[in-house]
């Protein structure tokens, strides 16, 4: 493999060094004010994302997706 191809494949890869695990389940917690039960790598239309499983205060299990690249909730 060529440094050019190697440098285009990392291209096309998802970076998902932006934010954490911890960050997004973080964020995610924040956002709910639950406990959070899971996080776990996604993707969607090609972007990374974490999807972050919590526990709400009333009781009720919601899904919060996190942007990897700015660690907005979608």
């Amino acid at each position: 493999m060529t440094l050019i191809s190697a440098f285009l494949m990392a291209l096309a890869l998802p970076a998902w060094a932006d934010v954490s695990r911890d960050d997004a389940a973080s964020k995610a917690q924040q956002a709910s004010g639950g406990r959070v039960l899971a996080v776990e790598k996604a993707e969607r239309d090609g972007r990374p994302l974490w999807r972050v499983k919590v526990l709400t205060p009333k009781g009720e299990v919601k899904v919060i997706l996190i942007d990897a690249a700015s660690g907005r909730s979608l």
